[in-house]
């Protein structure tokens, strides 16, 4: 097979986004106690809903609550091959709204609508775009809305990736 039959998905550039598009990212992930509890402690966070299964019986949701910034963290994740594959910065996280809660067994699926786009002031090499990011459980309620925004390399503007593997270099003689 030669190098130019091979193709991969670079993710957007800013060029490539249009107010309106809406992408439903393509991995679901099912959340388990085990990243409830380790994102719990590797945040420091004390709440005993997160990792206290005796404790959390007690509450109204008779279960664990996953920690919500595991859930920001994870629908963000699942957005990065559609909105931030090429991202220099993120700007900023905002509205952020938590209607539901989320629970260990759930499993978390999203999309994101692109809102705005514009050239940056102070950098010609990129652009900056603002996306609306819903999550919602395995049952479609929603769980997790925010907007975020982005500085998005251009086109030809960013950091470079290899062309071809280093092992496919290698196969060929390259060095």
């Amino acid at each position: 097979m030669s190098a130019e039959a091979i193709v991969s998905w670079a993710g957007r550039f800013f060029e490539d986004f249009t107010v309106g598009d809406v992408y439903r990212h393509a991995l679901g992930r099912t959340v388990t106690t085990t990243d409830n509890i380790w994102f719990t402690l590797l945040t420091q966070n004390t709440a005993s809903a997160h990792f206290d299964h005796h404790y959390a019986a007690q509450t109204e949701f008779g279960r664990p609550l996953v920690n919500s910034t595991f859930t920001l963290a994870l629908v963000t994740g699942q957005s990065v091959a559609d909105v931030s594959q090429n991202v220099m910065a993120n700007l900023a996280w905002d509205e952020v709204r938590l209607p539901h809660p989320v629970f260990e067994g759930d499993t978390i699926y999203s999309q994101s609508e692109v809102l705005e786009t514009r050239e940056s002031r102070s950098r010609p090499n990129v652009g900056i775009v603002t996306v609306r990011t819903t999550g919602f459980n395995h049952e479609g309620t929603v769980v997790i809305t925010y907007r975020r925004t982005v500085m998005v390399y251009r086109r030809g503007r960013g950091p470079s990736r290899p062309v071809l593997h280093p092992d496919v270099q290698r196969d060929r003689g390259e060095r």
